[in-house]
């Protein structure tokens, strides 16, 4: 793949995470009122609410998703690095090198992630809890993926 097809799609995926970050904010806003969410609210929340706890979780998924698959692969390839033969542990370990990111800190969003895996299990308490660390980690996520995409506009002025 050339240069001008990786910054073509770097490009892309950076508006995919502009639009999850977008969807993440408005789903805290709707959810605001509600957090710390507790049992007994949880369980009489209406649909409405509920979809945006569903929206929170699938846009931060999504979010991390896009960051670990494409965006930060990208960054070494964009670097001139080779990234072929690096696990998603040597590419984490090479971006904390950057200082682009804090790889303990990605992992605990990782974390708290596959907790919110899941959320359908029959222990309200639980979902609830799961919830309540996603609504607060997605502040670190957004703030890990500024400090990405300032990296990205500074250094390779495509952001």
């Amino acid at each position: 793949m050339s240069n001008e097809n990786i910054a073509n799609t770097f490009k892309e995926k950076i508006y995919e995470c502009n639009k999850h970050i977008e969807k993440i904010n408005i789903s805290k806003k709707h959810l605001l009122p509600f957090i710390p969410l507790n049992t007994q609210t949880y369980l009489k929340m209406d649909e409405v609410s509920l979809s945006f706890i569903d929206s929170l979780i699938f846009r931060f998924s999504k979010l991390q998703d896009t960051m670990g698959e494409k965006i930060f692969p990208s960054i070494l390839i964009l670097s001139k690095e080779d990234v072929k033969k690096k696990t998603f542990l040597d590419i984490l370990n090479r971006l904390e090198e950057l200082e682009i990111i804090n790889k303990n800190e990605w992992l605990s969003l990782r974390e708290a992630r596959n907790e919110i895996a899941h959320e359908y299990s029959f222990n309200t308490t639980e979902v609830v809890d799961s919830i309540n660390l996603i609504y607060a980690k997605s502040e670190n996520l957004i703030n890990i993926y500024q400090t990405v995409y300032n990296f990205c506009k500074t250094r390779f002025d495509i952001a």
